[in-house]
This record gives structure tokens, C-alpha cells and sequence, in this order.
């Protein structure tokens, strides 16, 4: 056995679990057995799936901490309590918008997908004498399907821009704004879609699907994927989740033996980079991504989650939190809203029996003040776009925020997770003009127009350290710059690829209609 341990400043994280009377008891979570998460979190709010009569609902409850109890509300809820009603069917997902703590969405299997605002008023007196439950009302109705819609999901930087995944194996992207119809449709699936996200822009989309398939989209052009591959060759439930700013997709799913998988895939042709075998238990793993470069696996129906650190294109395992209740479901807390002062680097919410649970994942350090090797800027709150610049082609980094202040950065990119900062080097770059607006996903051209190629020009050159510099602080703010307008390259070189793609595809269908 090798005495060398690989160095990692999360090597020693681990899993602290909240005290009983810190989170929630008494819990109806629904008996659907559709698979989702059950369970999401905003910075403010969950929203738990419910087990109602009379038509579906979900339940929307304050943030639970593992550090405190929750001021002026019950640990253990009412029998009868305000939910969130609207749906005539029962409701099969919820998310919260990453722009607004306040608004989250709901899809059921009515093919309804419905809007919610939540007031802070709306818990002010619970439990006391004469208190009587007020429901909550949707603040827009959406006919999304004919039949049920199974995930909802909202843009990670433009605001008000939602999509869903239909029994009618369709992504429809919709302008909260201008809910007639949707903006865009996203086809191709040859069976149902079992999960499905968007990269940290939002200008690609995946999914997996029942037909053991991953499809890469451009969400806006609509039509066909341009990119499908084969994923995982068991036909039980397969989940994915982009890995933060890398170019890379993590998915978990079955082999054909039944064993649970975690995997790394490229953009490129989504080919696999890396299979990790987990375990021969029958619940679905859900992936959740940190950008502390950290993948967190939470088996439904296990008692622990796992967790690795990616690092060239590895998953090298952490540790694993364990526990003797099994989890129906689980979210995991943006990431904004940690408490840094805890040095809690993640914060999960597991349902299991009729308990949310909240559990901190923690770095030990004896320090006080603010860790910022363990804290890369996270999201921000504040779009990067709004919805009509989205669907017109517009595309804008995200915004993020610093966890030491609080201050937002337009355009921010986390800072590496990794200990060691690369040395400069010369770059060659593409120099593109901005991304044209998406094209319609029914274009005849009567002959296709070649697509042009970018025209690769050399990049500044990269500083170089000399004798007189006084500290590498310098070099770090220069290199950091330098990797930024790599990405940024590297992001519309993706963007024009994924255009020419569409428009090839679209013009091959019209070639074939032409022809027959």
C-alpha cells in the first residue's frame, strides 16, 4: 500500500448532521413514485412534494438550519398547514428560481406547469390560537403538456426563462413573461427524459433518457440534438448534472448487470471519459455538483452520500457520510447562502420518513476569519439577462458573488479549487464575432451555405515573471485574466459550432423532403 496521500484541502470534510429539533418531523411526503428529487431549496425556502387529497400540492416551508432552530416555527409541523394547491394531479417537481429566493415553480401530471410567489407573511403566526392554514395561489398557469411534466428547470442566467421536460418526450423552454407558447422545443427523445441541465451560461442543454441516451442541445434553435451518444447501458433511472465551469457532464445510471455507475463525459462527440462503479443497490443515485470541484452521490433508499473531488478528469474519493435512515429524497443549498463563518462548504436537505433534515458539510479549520481557499465566488442572485436577450441570441456569463462581502461581479469566474496555480503560457485564440441570434428550427435553404470557420489569430502574449516583480500577485490577476478570455473563446467557438450543426441538420431534412 503506498504511504503517499494525495494532497487536497477537502480531504478531511465531513458530514454533521442537525440536532432533532432543528429541522422538520411530521413531514407527508407524497407516495408518487415518479423520480425526482421530491425536495428543493432556495436560499429561503424549501418546497417538499405532498401527499394531499383532493388534487396534488407541494408544501413550501422555511429554510431549516443545522446550526440553529428556525425562529418562531414548530419542529414539528401541524396536521394541517398551507400548501401550495393548484395542480389535479399530483405534483411531480419542484425548482426555485436562482434570481428571486421567493418564486419557484411546480410540474404535475395534470401537464400543468405553475408559478409561485411566497410571502413572508405567509408563516407569521404559525401555530399559535386561532391561526387557521391559508393556502397559497399560483401566480401563472402554464398548459405544458398534453400529458404529465416531469422535471421543471429554471435558467441559470437569464431570468424568467423556465423549461420543462413532458411525458411527450419534449424540453419546451418558456418566457414567463409571454407564456402563450413556448419559445423553443427540444425533440429528439425516443423515450422518456429522466433528468436534464443546463451548462453555468445556459446556451447548452442535456439529457438523459430512458433510451439509455445523452443529447446535447442548443436551447434556443430548437429541433433535434446535435450531439447524442450512448450513456449508461441499464435501462433504470440515469441522472446528470454539469460540472460547473469544466466542459464536462457527470451522470450516474446502471450497467446492463444492474450495477450503479457514476460517470465523466466530454462535450466534444459526449464521449466517456471515466466510469466509476459504485454498487449493486437498486435506488437511483442523485448527482449534485459543488464548485469546489466536489461531486456529491446520494443513492435513494442508501443512508450515506459519497463524495469525490474531480481533478483531470478523475473522481478521486473524499469520504462518505453515513447514516442508518434511508433517504427518499434530497436537495443541496445554493451556494450563497452557507454559512461561511462554519466553514460549511455544502449544505444537504434529506427526506427520509416523515423528517427534512438538514446536514452541513464542513472543512475543520481553527481559524475565525473568513477561509477564502475553501469559498470560490459562488452565483449570484442577479440575472445576467433577461428573457427576450436570451431567446435573441444575446449570451452573457454568469454573474457571481463573493462569499467574503457579498459583492457581485459581473461576469466572475470561481476561482480554481485546486492548490497550485499554473504558469502562463501563449495561447492561441479564436477571434469570433458574437453569437448570431438562434436560428429557427425549420430552415429550407434550397442549398447549404458552408459554414465559415473562425479564423485563429494569436492571443497577447502571456507576462512573464522577471527579477524585479515584487509577488506573484500580479502574475495570478494576469493569469486569471488570461484563462477567462480563454473561456470566453473557447465558450462562442461552442456556441457558432452548435449553430452550424443545427443548420445542417435542418438543412438535411430539407434536402429529404425535397427529394421524396
Amino acid at each position: 500500500m503506498s504511504r503517499f496521500v494525495r494532497a487536497s484541502k477537502y480531504r478531511h470534510v465531513f458530514g454533521q448532521n442537525a440536532k432533532k429539533e432543528y429541522g422538520f418531523e411530521n413531514v407527508k411526503v407524497t407516495n408518487s413514485a415518479w423520480d425526482t428529487n421530491i425536495i428543493s431549496a432556495s436560499g429561503q425556502y424549501i418546497s417538499v412534494n405532498w401527499n394531499s387529497s383532493g388534487g396534488g400540492a407541494f408544501s413550501i416551508l422555511p429554510l431549516p438550519s443545522p446550526f440553529n432552530a428556525t425562529n418562531g416555527f414548530p419542529h414539528k409541523l401541524p396536521d394541517s398547514l398551507p400548501l401550495a394547491r393548484g395542480h389535479t394531479a399530483t405534483v411531480l417537481d419542484t425548482d426555485w428560481s436562482p434570481h428571486n429566493d421567493s418564486i419557484v415553480a411546480s410540474g404535475g401530471e395534470d401537464g400543468k406547469t405553475m408559478i409561485w410567489k411566497v410571502e413572508a407573511s405567509a408563516f407569521e403566526g404559525w401555530g399559535t390560537d386561532g391561526w387557521e392554514a391559508q393556502d397559497f395561489d399560483p401566480v401563472l398557469r402554464i398548459d405544458a403538456s398534453a400529458r404529465k411534466v416531469g422535471q421543471v428547470l429554471f435558467h441559470p442566467t437569464a431570468s424568467n426563462v423556465l423549461a420543462t421536460a413532458s411525458g411527450d418526450a419534449l424540453v419546451k423552454l418558456w418566457d414567463l413573461a409571454n407564456p402563450e407558447e413556448p419559445r423553443s422545443v427540444l425533440s429528439g427523445h425516443g423515450d422518456i427524459i429522466q433528468s436534464l441541465t443546463f451548462n453555468p451560461t445556459g446556451t447548452l442543454l442535456v439529457t438523459t433518457c430512458r433510451d439509455r441516451k445523452l443529447r446535447l442541445f442548443d436551447p434556443r434553435a430548437g429541433g433535434d440534438p446535435v450531439r447524442v451518444n450512448d450513456g449508461h447501458s441499464g435501462i433504470k433511472g440515469s441522472r446528470i448534472v454539469w460540472m460547473g465551469e469544466h466542459d464536462r457532464i457527470a451522470t450516474t445510471g446502471f450497467s446492463k448487470m444492474s450495477e450503479r455507475q457514476a460517470g465523466i463525459w466530454e462535450l466534444g462527440n459526449l464521449d466517456n471519459l471515466k466510469t466509476l462503479s459504485l454498487d449493486q443497490s437498486a435506488g437511483v443515485v442523485m448527482p449534485f455538483w459543488s464548485d469546489n470541484n466536489i461531486l456529491f452521490l446520494a443513492g435513494k433508499g442508501d443512508g450515506n452520500i459519497r463524495y469525490y473531488e474531480y481533478e483531470s478528469d478523475s473522481l478521486f474519493s473524499l469520504s462518505e457520510y453515513k447514516s442508518s435512515d434511508p433517504q427518499r429524497g434530497m436537495c443541496f443549498l445554493p451556494r450563497r447562502a452557507l454559512n461561511v463563518s462554519e466553514c460549511e462548504i455544502a449544505r444537504a436537505y434529506k427526506v427520509y420518513g416523515s423528517t427534512i433534515e438538514p446536514i452541513a458539510f464542513i472543512v475543520p479549520r481553527k481559524a475565525d476569519s473568513f477561509q477564502s481557499d475553501i469559498f470560490p465566488p459562488a452565483p449570484s442572485s442577479e440575472p445576467s439577462l433577461s428573457a427576450s436577450e436570451f431567446f435573441n441570441g444575446k449570451t452573457a456569463p454568469a454573474n457571481y458573488v463573493n462569499l467574503a462581502d457579498g459583492t457581485t461581479v459581473s461576469g466572475a469566474v470561481p476561482a480554481p479549487a485546486t492548490p497550485s496555480i499554473a504558469k502562463p503560457t501563449r495561447t492561441l485564440t479564436a477571434s469570433l464575432p458574437s453569437p448570431a441570434p438562434a436560428p429557427s428550427p425549420i430552415y429550407v435553404p434550397s442549398t447549404p451555405a458552408p459554414a465559415p470557420e473562425p479564423t485563429p489569430v494569436a492571443a497577447p502574449s502571456s507576462p512573464v515573471l522577471t527579477r524585479g516583480q515584487s509577488s506573484d500577485s500580479g502574475l495570478r490577476d494576469d493569469n486569471a485574466k488570461l484563462a477567462a478570455e480563454l473561456r470566453e473563446a473557447r465558450e462562442k467557438i461552442r456556441n457558432l459550432e452548435l449553430q452550424v450543426e443545427s443548420l445542417r441538420a435542418n438543412a438535411r431534412k430539407a434536402a429529404q423532403l425535397l427529394d421524396s
